[in-house]
């Protein structure tokens, strides 16, 4: 009898390659910035060229979401797992291999479009191979090693680029890409990742509505996350002292997805939503209201904790809301929160030109206190009409 091989993947196989690709993922997207300076002497880019790499990349990072969402939904979850990671390891490869503006910049908007695919399809493949508490707590553990891919690119990336060659910073991720692959070699894909889905179903109000709400948890969690490292060397924090504690971020993250997995077998998602809500205001409070280093420090490790805890709650939501559309839900969710990261970041750029961080975090406050009741009662609101959830 020929051998039967089951339409999902065994959890602990899966657990582990999703693991490392979220760790990869994260890594790549964080590894850039640390090495800039290094970037800019070791290549004929100028600061200024090596800053728009950076943009460049987190542009078509945030452009391929939709469509990485609709090919997922039309040809399968691995299939755009595998073929993204194959993307991602040639334009790593491409990274390497030039040194002038235009070819180093037309690998890097390469690699972030390949990169950009692969978390919101871990995502969706959670989704489709994991129910309630299960799924919360991968939702959990991806965050877990996500975090310490962006921790190790944050603390290692420039130091790597300055004293060995900025090319192993891009060459790691080059290597890692074929790792992932080969933890993928085993997998089959899950059953109903292809569906008849129609685009409609991922734009149902309730689907704009958390669209909208997780523009602006991405405006206060990710954009204002940008400000703490500065702020901290704006109150007299040295460059490297500054970076070890902006990484309070990631202490925050681990410990509030460990603390997440005890939480969701308890609690709902919609209070989890609320609670977070509510430690993102405590995160902003003490910067607000008392700056300094301590402040700030204490900003990170709770935007962590709210990243951990109200974040991972909404990704859940996503998964949920709209099965028949998950992954084009779940790009188009990804997508809005780096257009409110983008947005905040924009938009509050004079201010921290003039150093007013203060006012900055004050802000996100009020916001913070409008996001949990938008969140809480919108979520509440779509677990009542929606049976089961």
């Amino acid at each position: 009898m020929a051998e039967q091989h089951p339409q999902v993947p065994a959890h602990s196989v899966l657990d582990s390659a999703l693991r490392f690709i979220g760790f990869l993922s994260f890594f790549d997207r964080y590894g850039t910035p640390p090495m800039l300076l290094a970037l800019s002497l070791g290549t004929s880019l100028d600061f200024s060229q090596a800053v728009q790499l950076v943009t460049a990349y987190s542009l078509f990072y945030a452009i391929g979401q939709p469509l990485w969402g609709l090919a997922s939904d039309r040809f399968g979850r691995l299939l755009v797992l595998r073929s993204a990671l194959i993307g991602a390891g040639a334009g790593a490869l491409a990274s390497i291999m030039f040194s002038d503006y235009a070819p180093l910049l037309i690998a890097r908007c390469l690699t972030g479009l390949m990169f950009g695919a692969l978390y919101p399809t871990l995502l969706t493949l959670l989704g489709d191979t994991r129910h309630g508490v299960e799924r919360a707590r991968g939702l959990s553990d991806l965050q877990i090693y996500s975090s310490l891919g962006t921790t190790l690119a944050t603390l290692s990336a420039g130091a790597l680029a300055t004293y060995l060659d900025w090319r192993l910073v891009f060459a790691l991720p080059a290597l890692g890409s074929v790792a992932a692959l080969y933890s993928l070699r085993r997998l089959r894909e899950p059953q109903h990742s292809r569906s008849s889905f129609s685009l409609a179903a991922a734009l149902r109000p309730m689907n704009l509505a958390l669209y909208a709400i997780v523009f602006l948890e991405g405006a206060l969690l990710m954009g204002l996350l940008t400000y703490v490292v500065p702020a901290l060397q704006r109150s007299g924090a040295s460059i490297g002292v500054a970076g070890v504690l902006g990484c309070g971020f990631a202490v925050g993250v681990i410990l509030g997805a460990r603390l997440m997995r005890r939480l969701v077998a308890r609690i709902s998602r919609t209070w989890l939503i609320g609670g977070g809500g509510l430690l993102l205001c405590g995160a902003f409070l003490p910067s607000a209201l008392w700056p300094s280093a301590g402040s700030y420090t204490a900003t990170a490790l709770l935007l962590g904790a709210t990243n951990a805890i109200m974040h991972s709650s909404m990704q859940g939501w996503a998964t949920d809301i709209a099965p028949d559309a998950r992954a084009t839900t779940v790009s188009f969710f990804v997508f809005s929160l780096f257009a409110g990261a983008s947005a905040a970041t924009y938009v509050s750029a004079a201010t921290a030109e003039q150093g007013h961080y203060a006012q900055i975090f004050g802000y996100g406050l009020v916001f913070s206190l409008v996001l949990t009741v938008l969140a809480t009662t919108t979520h509440a609101l779509w677990r009542k009409k929606t049976p089961g959830n």
